[in-house]
């Protein structure tokens, strides 16, 4: 089983322009024959805190309705990041799409102290089942709270994904802990990071894959777009 993690360059809070930008990646995953694709943190908005309540969409926005389109006619799982109207205020979410079956919201649980004005923590979200693989989420700062992975790879995951909006030094601690996440559960784990300005930083790409026993497989690099594509053994 292929898994995607995109690399991508949102432009800032235009979701329209972001669908497009997306769509074109996942005929990059389709031919590459991919079972599921992932985006960066926020991908359909951009990493934009200061204006996400304003940005902010419900997950069943009409809007959407083409990813969902297309997880049926690929068999694909399809999984976008952006801001989720919520009780009590905005989510930073990331919306499941998974072939033949309702979407579903899996909502960032630990938030850093930065997004703590403009964010309510979420309640997570289960693993997903694809092709005998069980994979889990994680959300940027999540992924540095041991006990999210140990939470969420409790029952069996294979694979633990992360969707991040890092700075270089973001990266270089993501890459360590990750690789530490691989070799203690014995997983493969993957994050996917966007490039270009995001809110008063430069994300810094990088996005990069670890196999089972911690040993890193690939990893793009810092300033351009790309599809960095994982075979997931048994």
């Amino acid at each position: 089983m292929k898994i995607c993690a995109a690399q991508t360059k949102a432009v800032k809070g235009d979701v329209q322009k972001n669908i497009a930008h997306h769509l074109e990646f996942i005929s990059r995953a389709v031919a590459a024959n991919a079972a599921v694709i992932v985006f960066p943190e926020l991908s359909l908005t951009g990493y934009e805190p200061a204006i996400a309540n304003d940005l902010a969409i419900y997950v069943n926005d009409a809007r959407l309705d083409v990813f969902r389109e297309k997880a049926d006619a690929h068999n694909m799982v399809i999984s976008v990041g952006a801001p989720i109207q919520a009780s009590g205020g905005v989510n930073i979410g990331m919306i499941v799409f998974q072939p033949r079956q309702p979407r579903f919201l899996y909502s960032k649980q630990f938030l850093h102290e930065d997004e703590y004005p403009f964010f309510v923590a979420g309640q997570g979200g289960p693993p997903i089942i694809v092709a005998s693989k069980m994979i889990a989420f994680a959300i940027c700062y999540e992924l540095s709270i041991p006990a999210h992975a140990a939470n969420a790879l409790k029952n069996g995951a294979n694979v633990y994904v992360a969707s991040v909006a890092k700075t270089t030094a973001g990266m270089e601690k993501a890459y360590q802990t990750l690789s530490s996440i691989a070799a203690k559960y014995g997983v493969t784990t993957l994050i996917g990071n966007s490039v270009g300005l995001c809110d008063n930083f430069e994300s810094a790409g990088g996005s990069a894959a670890w196999d089972k026993n911690g040993n890193l497989l690939l990893q793009l690099n810092p300033t351009e777009e790309g599809l960095l594509t994982v075979e997931v053994d048994n």
